[in-house]
């Protein structure tokens, strides 16, 4: 059991030291990446009238396969990137790879900020976007400026 808590340790440690070290402008561009891919897809869940995803991945079989899918297929590349960029870290700076602060910093960076924008996006667009999108919308002002006309 010393072992884990020793591993935990060490890892949380080199994680908060790794903002001062090389490639430390991934501390900035991962997590804004995973924002802006939260946004978009928080955006598309109002304009198709989905629940709130974190707490529907949780609570609601019928999305939780979508979802999870879903955010998946959002967030593969920058988790990629992200692996990659850990690994190169961790090879310049440990000369080693350590898989739990890898699976750990990709976890903080870009998983997080996903997570935590996804559902909050998608609450504050729906009380401004009508169920059926843009297109929806566009009809129905297109049918009002040809009854004015």
């Amino acid at each position: 059991m010393t072992t884990i808590t020793d591993m935990v340790a060490r890892g949380w440690e080199n994680f908060v030291s790794r903002p001062r070290g090389p490639l430390n402008l991934r501390f900035i561009i991962q997590p804004t990446l995973a924002s802006i891919i939260a946004l978009r897809a928080g955006l598309k869940d109002a304009n198709a009238g989905r629940p709130a995803y974190l707490w529907s991945v949780f609570t609601n079989s019928d999305y939780r396969k979508v979802f999870l899918h879903g955010g998946l297929k959002d967030l593969r590349i920058p988790i990629v990137v992200g692996t990659t960029l850990d690994v190169v870290y961790q090879i310049i700076i440990h000369r080693w790879i350590y898989p739990l602060e890898l699976l750990f910093t990709v976890t903080l960076l870009v998983l997080v900020p996903y997570l935590i924008l996804r559902g909050p996006v998608n609450r504050v667009a729906s009380r401004f976007v009508s169920v059926g999108g843009a297109d929806a919308a566009g009809k129905d002002s297109g049918q009002q400026s040809k009854t004015i006309t």
